[in-house]
């Protein structure tokens, strides 16, 4: 009786061992399988991403990329790393990603797509938090991101009116606008202030051309309007006059002042 007891045991102790090893050895089958075969592999980074777990699904990615650059689903991975590397805060590299795929696929479908998180990466640069803290005002300081930001969002509206990123893109851009023109805006005033008059009027005349419909044309004109007669034109301060009053009856006849913040009566 115990000697069956014993051959009982042995021969389910057997069978178990063979079960486990018969996992793993499936378990490293499997594992191979999917190094080996780039939908499995596109199918769990995308997992990882969908999941943010935006570091392996990066890591994966890169992968696919690296071992299968030619099927389809790496031209795929190539858009998702854009996104990766975009929403886990590495800019560079979602800029370096992006620019990539547009050299490399000029005609593809999803290029606005590439365009459209190049000029989210640039909106999104925000002030430092110093300039937070201390309220700063931003629309004095050179906008270089912003007109990076400003550009790959006009590719999106231009090129791809009809694109599920083009609304959204037309948004962002009214603010970029807004922002551009009152930085220059602010350098035609500090150009006044200097007696640099025909500096002053340039740079008004490129904010009524560049940014028309931002409520900075107004100022933009009250700078044109008071340059050109300090510069004895006056034809052209007329002319700018009778734009201005057309546009801001309410106001009346334009006349420069200095900028003043909404405290300052006068």
């Amino acid at each position: 009786m115990t000697t069956t007891r014993l051959a009982r045991g042995f021969i389910l102790a057997l069978c178990m061992s063979s079960m486990v090893l018969g996992g793993c050895a499936t378990h490293k089958a499997r594992k191979k399988e999917q190094q080996n075969n780039p939908v499995l592999i596109y199918n769990e980074a995308h997992k990882r991403m969908v999941s943010s777990d935006y570091k392996n699904a990066i890591k994966m990615l890169e992968e696919l990329t690296a071992r299968f650059p030619f099927t389809s689903q790496a031209r795929q991975a190539h858009l998702d790393l854009i996104y990766c590397y975009y929403k886990s805060g590495e800019t560079d590299s979602a800029t370096d990603a992006a620019d990539t795929f547009i050299r490399e696929n000029p005609i593809n479908p999803r290029v606005d797509y590439a365009y459209y998180i190049k000029g989210l990466v640039d909106f999104e640069r925000t002030p430092n938090a110093m300039e937070r803290w201390f309220h700063a005002d931003l629309t004095m300081r050179p906008p270089d991101t912003a007109r990076k930001s400003f550009e790959s969002f006009r590719r999106v509206v231009v090129n791809y009116p009809k694109g599920p990123y083009a609304h959204d893109a037309l948004e962002h851009m009214v603010y970029l606008r807004n922002r551009l023109a009152s930085y220059d805006v602010h350098v035609a005033q500090f150009y006044m202030r200097r007696e640099a008059y025909v500096a002053a009027a340039q740079r008004a005349d490129d904010v009524l051309e560049q940014y028309d419909g931002s409520p900075q044309t107004r100022d933009a004109l009250k700078i044109m309007i008071a340059a050109d007669e300090r510069l004895g034109l006056k034809d052209k301060a007329e002319q700018a006059r009778k734009v201005y009053d057309y546009n801001f009856t309410d106001v009346g006849v334009a006349q420069y002042d200095k900028p003043h913040h909404w405290w300052q009566i006068f």
